[in-house]
This record gives structure tokens, C-alpha cells and sequence, in this order.
């Protein structure tokens, strides 16, 4: 049984208004959520770092091999763990997470301890940005109409980075970034300012989309 089991529709605060249909749903993937928003590889890099410089120092100053190992694994558990603590987390999120795209909003889910929904009516979005990642997948970033704005403590890490002064919440580390992006593209220019929409592809909606506008 999941925590959200008790959620009238999945993902959703409350049951869909008459009239609203869901066009889409996803999640983040734990494992680039893990490189994206917990910076693992980076850590990693930082742990390996450290133990080779320990390492090169003991052997520098004399000390054995067997003697430098010992010195080595006396830290390298609190390495692993550091990192088995930030893949934790970054499984916890995804796994507590869902975006919701309908015809009238998008709808962000998560928390573990303390869930969230935060709705976002297309009224209130004035443009959407898709960074592709490497080895696939991506973040769809959403631009807020002035004066609306959300506090970054609130969003992260569903987020753009280093977006401080005016936050923009982020579906992140999707697999199918580039459907939600097609769906949302498709669905909601009109509450674009002209230039907003003059940078939105021209697409099709996805199946699922297609499905959901027919019903």
C-alpha cells in the first residue's frame, strides 16, 4: 500500500472538476534525480578525491601500505554511507512525487514526511523551458507571470537551479521530459504572453493527450 493510496486521484489534491481531464502524468527517475538535484557524482568525485590524497600523503610520509589501507578504510564507511543517505533521498523524493498535467493546470505532488500539492492554472505560466541531459531525459522548467512567485524552500528540490530572485518550479529529471513538454505546448499556448508562444514548438500531442481531449 502507498502512503497516497487515500488521494482521491492519484496525484491530485481532490477530485477533477466537470469538465477537467488528465493529458499527463510523471515522475522523476531516482537516478537522475540523484546527479541533478543531490549532486552524487559530485560527491562521489569529492570522496575519491579525498581517500587517493590520504592515501598519496600516508605512502609520501613512509607510512606502509598495509598501514595507509587500514587509515583508508577507517573512512571510506562514512563515504559509502554519505552517499547511500543522498541515493536514499533522492529515491524517497521520486518515489513520493507526481506531476500532473490536465487541460486547465499543472499540479506538483511530493514530500515524504509532509505532502504537498502545489496547482498551477495555466493562467498564471507565462512560458516553459526543456534542458535536455545528458544520457537522456530532462527538466521542464515553468516562468511564472509576475507578480506570482513561489518561495524556493517551498519547491525545492522541484526547482531550476540558481533561480533565487524568482524561482521557477520544475517538473525534474523526467525520462519522457519531451512528451510533457509536447503536451504542454499543445495545450496551454494561449495563456502565453506572444512571446512565450512564439518559442513554444509546434507539436501534436502525445496519445495519451489525444486520448484524454477526445474523452
Amino acid at each position: 500500500m502507498s502512503e497516497h493510496d487515500f488521494e482521491p486521484v492519484r496525484g491530485l489534491p481532490g477530485p477533477l472538476p466537470e469538465g477537467e481531464v488528465i493529458l499527463w502524468q510523471g515522475a522523476p527517475d531516482a537516478r537522475l534525480l540523484a546527479e541533478q538535484a543531490f549532486h552524487i557524482r559530485a560527491v562521489a568525485s569529492y570522496f575519491a578525491l579525498m581517500l587517493a590524497w590520504r592515501g598519496a600523503t600516508g605512502l609520501a610520509n613512509g607510512a606502509g601500505l598495509p598501514a595507509v589501507l587500514g587509515r583508508l578504510a577507517s573512512v571510506a564507511p562514512m563515504a559509502l554511507l554519505g552517499l547511500a543517505v543522498l541515493a536514499f533521498l533522492a529515491w524517497l523524493n521520486a518515489r513520493t512525487t507526481v506531476y500532473t498535467i490536465t487541460n486547465r493546470r499543472l499540479v506538483m505532488r511530493f514530500g515524504a514526511a509532509f505532502t504537498k500539492a502545489i496547482n498551477l492554472p495555466f493562467a498564471i505560466l507565462d512560458g516553459a523551458s526543456l534542458e535536455r541531459l545528458p544520457g537522456g531525459g530532462g527538466n521542464l522548467a515553468l516562468k511564472l507571470k509576475a507578480p506570482n512567485k513561489i518561495a524556493l524552500l517551498m519547491l525545492w528540490p522541484h526547482a531550476r537551479p540558481w533561480r533565487l530572485r524568482a524561482p521557477e518550479p520544475t517538473l525534474r529529471a523526467l525520462r519522457d521530459a519531451e512528451v510533457a513538454a509536447r503536451v504542454l505546448a499543445e495545450v496551454m499556448p494561449r495563456s502565453f504572453s506572444p512571446t512565450a508562444r512564439a518559442a513554444m514548438p509546434s507539436t501534436r500531442l502525445s496519445p495519451v493527450a489525444d486520448r484524454a481531449q477526445a474523452a
